[in-house]
């Protein structure tokens, strides 16, 4: 029963939600109009471009991820690390947040690697980015703070925030884990099943801290800088997409990849809906009105996703064949 409803949640209500704040986007919007921007007002050429540099920033991460799983299993290699970045993006657009899960279950099935270990350098990849955000936020808010904070205070709702920080469940929480960690330490010898969550535990602790044996620390960090830059210019360069859009600057840009990495925190597939608002409401406070932010975030997000969808789909299929190809060269020389 807890399955269904879970399923439901994720499957049904999450994208219902993300529908409807689209609907409610456009509700008022000239369909005719839409249609009639898409198809003269729109050079597709630079939604290429940037559908290209969305790729590149991928590679990026699979390369990066590469450097975090290395020091604590093996190099892993390239395609097949792609590919599974690939896989959890895709999976993503289908389960939200599962997309992690799904691509470190991928790679140690391909590359023979302990899950565990590879979930805990994905957790440090992700703080890594978060780290960049961070710091791409305080950026923004410090040059742009009249202009941009009190749109951001409004739309994040700092009040249900500090609620959450006040709530006596948050600080039981808080007290439940280091308790937790404590019993299976102590009593882990005991019971198998205390011993198996230690093992789990170990294990992921040494994903988490791959990041402290990097070989090559400063390619970790151009890696990290890179894959931001390009989700950048994936943005930037769509302005030229759009007569509306032309004449935006670079702080437009860095200010909507902020704005629409908050968005893309919603649970929902693809930040469906919540980067929708986040970019239209953004390009508004730039003077582009709602009806060509609206054309201009519709096209974006389409183009990513779809670009997510044909290159998840087109790794998920040459997976098991290219493994599949490695897998009889190894049994060949073998035998040999």
């Amino acid at each position: 029963m807890k399955k269904s409803v879970s399923k439901l949640i994720q499957y049904i209500l999450f994208p219902a939600i993300g529908i409807f704040i689209i609907y409610q986007l456009y509700k008022d919007q000239n369909g005719e109009e839409i249609l009639s921007a898409l198809r003269n007002d729109v050079n597709y050429s630079w939604i290429v471009f940037s559908i290209c540099l969305g790729l590149l920033s991928h590679v990026s991460r699979a390369l990066r991820w590469q450097m975090l799983i290395e020091p604590i299993e093996k190099k892993t290699g390239l395609v097949n690390t792609f590919c599974a970045v690939m896989t959890g993006y895709l999976a993503n657009l289908v389960f939200p947040r599962m997309g992690e899960v799904s691509r470190c279950g991928v790679l140690s099935k391909y590359e023979r690697l302990s899950f565990t270990r590879v979930v805990g350098t994905v957790v440090a990849e992700r703080l890594t980015d978060l780290i960049v955000l961070i710091l791409i936020a305080i950026a923004v808010l410090t040059i742009q703070f009249d202009f941009l904070g009190g749109f951001l205070l409004k739309t994040l709702n700092l009040d249900s925030v500090s609620e959450i920080f006040m709530s006596p469940l948050f600080y039981g929480i808080l007290l439940l884990i280091p308790v937790t960690l404590l019993l299976i330490k102590r009593y882990a010898k005991q019971y198998k099943a205390l011993m198996f969550l230690k093992n789990l535990m170990v294990k992921f602790t040494e994903g988490v801290s791959s990041i402290k044996k990097i070989k090559n620390k400063p390619l970790f960090v151009f890696h990290t800088l890179f894959i931001w830059v390009m989700y950048f210019l994936m943005i930037y360069v769509c302005f030229f997409s759009m007569p509306s859009t032309s004449s935006l600057g670079i702080n437009a840009g860095i200010t909507i990849l902020l704005t629409g990495s908050l968005g893309m925190i919603a649970p929902v597939q693809g930040g469906i809906g919540a980067w929708h608002f986040m970019v239209i409401a953004t390009l508004k406070l730039y003077g582009v009105p709602a009806e060509e932010g609206g054309v201009f975030a519709l096209v974006v997000h389409a183009a990513q996703n779809l670009m997510i969808i044909g290159a998840g789909l087109l790794a998920f299929g040459l997976l098991p064949v290219i493994n599949r190809s490695n897998h009889e060269k190894a049994a060949l020389a073998t035998n040999r």
